[in-house]
């Protein structure tokens, strides 16, 4: 079979490789890929940032973000043979922390925790793979090719879990709420901020476009200009910042109404800058700001990602897949585009059975 590969540490190393079918164990599934998302880690690890391979392997079979078809089950398996299904990414570690033997691995606080396609353990990047029965989530096959979002949903159906529950404290209140950068992180956070009554504002750089044009089919506002001129009238209650830029991060904590929340899912590239740190301290402290960060998801937040997707407009999830690209051109699915939100790897399986599925 085919898989894409990359020696972590080396960008020169990416390719096609040709690898052995997998063999299942007693409680895998195997399962066929129709559709692969790619996002800013896969770009990272080809760079050679970070990634790595299994125990004993030089390369890493790479993809994290599945929608695949099940081939073949063990007999006391929930999913069939021809359910659609999404893999999670995260595995709890050998010796669990407190945290990854409750279940919630995605808070995994030791950092042994493996990640498929990311660490320690090969993803989901080939023609055919196996994945254990109790890290696949069943999809309903009305969501077909759309299912591909699910783990980018996952990650901030987990932030809004959090943000539910931190709204719950004291007065609550919060009716308004700012998510900035509208790729594909921004506007699923966008879509669950709508999907809870929640006045959204969404800021971005792109001055027209698709973008726009689905933020306001959130019945959400769309915004070019600074976080803080957009604060300054606005006054969002709930922030959740996307893009990971240092200044639009500072710029969150600081203008935002009296004990706002502030939810960062992007890694800052530019850490660099000069501000008063004072300052920044007496603005959370004395409005009772909170202030965390979110990543990676645990099975519950899958299966309310799937839940917020089904429940979305179907026409407009289809708009988010901007791209797609054949598997023999799998590299070119990492050039991110001026018009680009969501590239997805189309998998030989999908383009044989009507894309997707």
């Amino acid at each position: 079979m085919r898989a894409i590969t990359v020696v972590p540490g080396d960008p020169a190393s990416a390719e096609l490789s040709e690898l052995p079918d997998p063999e299942p164990g007693p409680r895998d599934l195997l399962v066929e890929p129709l559709l692969l998302g790619v996002c800013g880690t896969d770009r990272e690890i080809v760079a050679g940032l970070h990634g790595e391979p299994p125990p004993g392997d030089e390369r890493l079979v790479l993809g994290h973000e599945l929608l695949a078809r099940v081939l073949a089950a063990p007999a006391e398996s929930a999913v069939q043979e021809g359910d659609l299904v999404a893999g999670i990414v995260r595995r709890p570690d050998p010796e669990p922390c407190v945290c990854c033997a409750s279940g919630e691995w995605d808070m995994c606080r030791n950092g042994r925790y493996t990640e498929r396609g990311i660490k320690g353990r090969h993803g989901y990047g080939a023609e055919l793979v196996t994945l254990e029965t109790e890290f696949a989530v069943p999809l309903a096959p009305e969501l077909g090719e759309l299912g591909v979002l699910m783990e980018p949903a996952s990650i901030l159906a987990k932030a809004w879990e959090q943000i539910d529950r931190i709204a719950g404290r004291a007065c609550g209140g919060h009716h308004r709420a700012l998510v900035t950068g509208a790729g594909p992180i921004g506007l699923l956070a966008a879509l669950m901020g709508a999907q809870r009554g929640l006045e959204v504002y969404v800021l971005d750089r792109a001055e027209a476009g698709l973008k726009r044009e689905l933020v306001s089919g959130l019945g959400a506002a769309y915004h070019t200009g600074s976080v803080e001129e957009l604060c300054t009238w606005a006054e969002p209650d709930i922030i959740v910042e996307c893009t990971g830029v240092a200044q639009l991060v500072i710029d969150a904590m600081q203008h935002n109404a009296p004990g706002a929340i502030v939810c960062l899912t992007g890694v800052a590239a530019n850490r660099n800058l000069t501000f008063d740190v004072g300052a920044l301290n007496n603005e959370v402290v004395l409005e009772n700001d909170v202030v965390f960060g979110s990543v990676n998801a645990n099975r519950r937040h899958f299966e309310q990602a799937r839940d917020a997707l089904a429940n979305a407009d179907h026409e407009w999830l289809r708009r988010l897949i901007t791209r797609r690209v054949p598997l023999d051109s799998w590299q070119d699915a990492l050039e991110k585009g001026a018009d680009d939100i969501k590239t997805v790897v189309e998998l030989p399986a999908a383009a044989s059975s009507g894309r997707g599925g």
